[in-house]
């Protein structure tokens, strides 16, 4: 089975577009919403799309508590459906649906696989240059202070294969926005999963309104630094350093 998780808050005239589509691409796919009680209904326009149909899950949640969170609890309730593959995404079309395959078939390769803006070149349409210098530097900063060797460590356009959330306790990893898409790749990569990349066009959003803040923004810097001081504690505490898990490999 296939999850596609998308986390929602105030999306109802995205999501009824984007359901069909994410499902039309293959038909192992299920679509888990995992919606902050949105004040637009976005929760029951997502519940009345499910009557009906076995492959859309809604999950509400009684208030907005965040992007990290609504990833964590949907990842968890994707394994708890017996997802062999979990998928996260965007709810704004940002994330294109017809990216789901080049994501699905990396992942007979690979651990973790991210759909990169800047994998060749620079993907991105819509966006004003200051927001991309911000996502662009991001990578940069990110890369230099943790070694991640990744083209994009903030794209929330990934793929997961069962194994690598198994290890996770998803719990104790309490970031959020691109603060958390940067410590899920960092803990693939502690753990030595296969890490690859697909390129993909990264369109901004046909409707609704960023949820991207200052504050989002001041983690990310911060949580770089948390990580890798993490890492190396551990690496001092626990002789051999890296933990146990199958060899990195090199990104598409």
């Amino acid at each position: 089975m296939i999850v596609v998780v998308i986390p929602t808050y105030n999306e109802c005239e995205n999501i009824i577009r984007l359901i069909p589509e994410v499902l039309a691409q293959d038909a192992g796919i299920h679509v888990l919403v995992v919606d902050d009680n949105s004040p637009d209904g976005t929760g029951d326009a997502v519940a009345a799309l499910a009557d009906g149909n076995q492959r859309i899950h809604l999950m509400r949640r009684d208030a907005k508590k965040g992007l990290g969170s609504a990833y964590r609890e949907g990842f968890s309730a994707a394994l708890a459906m017996g997802a062999t593959h979990i998928l996260e995404m965007d709810a704004d079309f940002s994330h294109d649906p017809r990216g789901i395959p080049a994501l699905l078939a990396a992942l007979d390769s690979f651990d973790l696989v991210v759909g990169s803006r800047y994998l060749h070149g620079v993907s991105v349409v819509n966006w004003p240059i200051r927001r991309l210098m911000l996502s662009y530097c991001a990578t940069l900063y990110t890369r230099m202070i943790t070694g991640l060797r990744l083209s994009d460590c903030t794209s929330g356009f990934k793929g997961f294969r069962r194994e690598v959330l198994e290890s996770f306790d998803l719990g104790t990893i309490r970031s959020d926005g691109y603060s958390f898409q940067i410590e899920m790749n960092f803990r693939c990569m502690e753990k030595g999963f296969r890490m690859g990349e697909v390129p993909i066009i990264f369109i901004d959003r046909h409707a609704g309104t960023s949820k991207m803040s200052k504050k989002i923004v001041r983690e990310a810097v911060i949580m770089v630094w948390k990580l890798k001081l993490g890492s190396l504690l551990r690496r001092w505490l626990i002789p051999g350093g890296r933990h146990d898990g199958r060899k990195l490999g090199a990104a598409l």
